[in-house]
């Protein structure tokens, strides 16, 4: 995110990690990156994330277990608090990780990627599939905002007072975009239905802004949403349509990449993020970089989902 947050003190930062991973942190930078949650940089040497879980504390504290537990050289894994979890509460609704501090360089999402990028992700993703690990969350398709997305489509006919942004939003949905999106969403749970169980462990958003080149390595980071899931689940933003990188990975695991499993999981981050997008609209909201972030991706997701 851009802006620091405003109910996050940096005293009261600085009290948790020494707290909880009995960091002497003197310094804490609020780093500008990713979209979601909240970062800053230790003293040159830490990473510290405070998100608001999706689902569940439950939920993340056991994806960022299974993370820790992964034997693999690419993952960027975070470090224990003292009570041995990687996670710590954090008031009212926040929940903290602290990283080491990588060198390297991060992308953005929705990068251009070449096929080159795209085959040696491939073959990076052919290990994660690959590899084992005990309490791996189980994938859910379901829409984290599906109700809240519903309710808001039942209250077109009504002002939205929220914010700047609250009755563009309603506008941009009164029009082709609420009917469109009633039976996308009606088609997306006959997809879920015959998704089937999920059978590898997968990241979740492998994007490029997730991916740190350091030399001529890359790690992945931001585990946050790994869980058992098809392997599309990654695939899709990972490989897209490049024949190439589709290629190394049936080679390197002997899975089919499955075009309709690749659609549902496409279709699914789209809808997704439109739940989330509305109800950030309709809650208080200002008018700032992140929240124009939000509003260009609204627009963008809204009119994909329409055609």
């Amino acid at each position: 995110m851009q802006n620091p947050p405003a109910d996050i003190r940096t005293d009261d930062l600085l009290r948790a990690l020494r707290e909880h991973w009995d960091l002497p942190i003197e310094r804490l930078t609020h780093a500008p990156v990713g979209f979601g949650d909240h970062h800053w940089t230790g003293d040159g040497r830490w990473f510290v994330t405070a998100a608001r879980p999706a689902r569940s504390f439950a939920a993340l504290a056991a994806a960022m277990r299974t993370a820790a537990s992964l034997d693999l050289d690419f993952v960027v894994r975070p470090l224990p608090a003292r009570d041995a979890a990687p996670i710590a509460a954090f008031p009212p609704h926040y929940a903290l990780t602290v990283y080491p501090l990588v060198e390297g360089t991060a992308g953005e999402f929705g990068q251009e990627q070449t096929d080159s990028d795209r085959t040696a992700m491939a073959a990076l993703l052919a290990d994660l599939h690959g590899s084992t690990a005990t309490g791996v969350p189980v994938f859910d398709p379901s829409l984290t905002g599906r109700a809240a997305l519903e309710q808001a489509l039942d209250e077109l006919d009504r002002p939205w007072t929220g914010g700047p942004y609250s009755e563009p939003a309603r506008r941009l949905l009164s029009g082709h975009g609420a009917t469109a999106l009633r039976e996308v969403l009606t088609g997306f749970d006959d997809q879920a239905a015959e998704l089937g169980a999920g059978t590898v462990i997968t990241h979740g958003e492998p994007h490029p802004g997730n991916v740190l080149r350091a030399g001529s390595r890359r790690l992945l980071v931001d585990w946050d949403t790994v869980a058992l899931a098809p392997p599309e689940r990654d695939l899709w933003l990972a490989l897209s349509d490049c024949r190439r990188a589709r290629e190394a990975y049936t080679a390197a695991t002997g899975h089919e990449v499955s075009q309709p499993a690749m659609d549902f999981f496409r279709l699914r981050w789209r809808l997704d993020d439109i739940s989330i997008y509305v109800q950030d609209f309709r809650a208080p909201h200002e008018d700032d970089p992140d929240t124009r972030t939000a509003w260009d991706g609204f627009r963008e997701y809204v009119a994909a989902v329409a055609r």
